[in-house]
């Protein structure tokens, strides 16, 4: 019998990651890049943050994309930059995928990935949080998978993101969204690089989201795998 998947207060000391947001002049979280090496140098040119300036990702800088390797070290050796840990990272770490590309450096820092990261009153996953039940009873198949409300539907509504309405802020990836959601509790930034969408980034500060397209044909994806998010819902 396997062991069961550790639960989220389980793992907190190693894998919840805590930064201090008064140590940073302006903070920014990114969408998932997967492997979009390219669309994510010009984003960072746009941004264009400074070494006070913190840029955390959503997870998923992985797979899928032509370049996850130049992402991976990029991210790996800058000093201002974090990243929590994607179902995609995941898959690499159980043996379900393998990426040649990626030297055993890189899946050490993978593998060393928190799968959250909170700052100020903001919490960063990959998938999501379950309204209905504690942060501190999500495995971290949860957090990372999260999505859907619907029995037996992933892509069915609602979404955790329409039904959540309490802190902390949550800032997620995972689901594709035609455009940003943007509401009092819950910001997605999973736009579809990889599919021929816009890389997004959010400026915590400054409440603003800066994008960049994908500047070539990107992978097909369904229509009823890109979701069209509620209205902005703020305070």
């Amino acid at each position: 019998m396997s062991a069961p998947e550790p639960s989220f207060s389980d793992t907190e000391a190693a894998w919840h990651r805590t930064v201090d947001a008064d140590d940073w002049d302006d903070i920014y979280v990114v969408g998932d890049v997967h492997g979009c090496f390219e669309a994510l140098q010009r984003l960072l040119q746009e941004i264009d943050p400074s070494d006070d300036d913190l840029v955390v990702f959503v997870g998923d800088l992985v797979r899928k994309g032509p370049d996850s390797r130049g992402v991976v070290q990029l991210v790996r050796e800058s000093p201002n930059m974090l990243s929590v840990r994607g179902n995609n990272e995941e898959k690499l770490i159980r043996g379900e995928k393998t990426l040649d590309e990626l030297s055993a450096v890189d899946m050490e820092y993978i593998a060393s990935m928190p799968v959250a990261i909170s700052f100020d009153e903001a919490l960063v996953v990959h998938g999501g949080i379950d309204p209905r039940k504690p942060l501190a009873d999500h495995s971290v198949d949860d957090v990372q998978n999260m999505r859907s409300l619907a029995p037996g539907g992933s892509y069915d509504r609602p979404f955790w993101f329409e039904e959540y309405d309490s802190a902390p802020k949550v800032f997620f990836g995972h689901t594709v969204l035609e455009s940003p959601v943007h509401r009092e509790w819950a910001v997605g930034l999973d736009t579809g690089c990889v599919y021929g969408g816009e890389l997004t980034a959010y400026d915590y500060w400054a409440d603003e989201f800066i994008a960049v397209p994908l500047d070539r044909e990107g992978k097909g994806r369904k229509s009823s795998k890109i979701v069209t998010p509620p209205g902005r819902k703020v305070a």
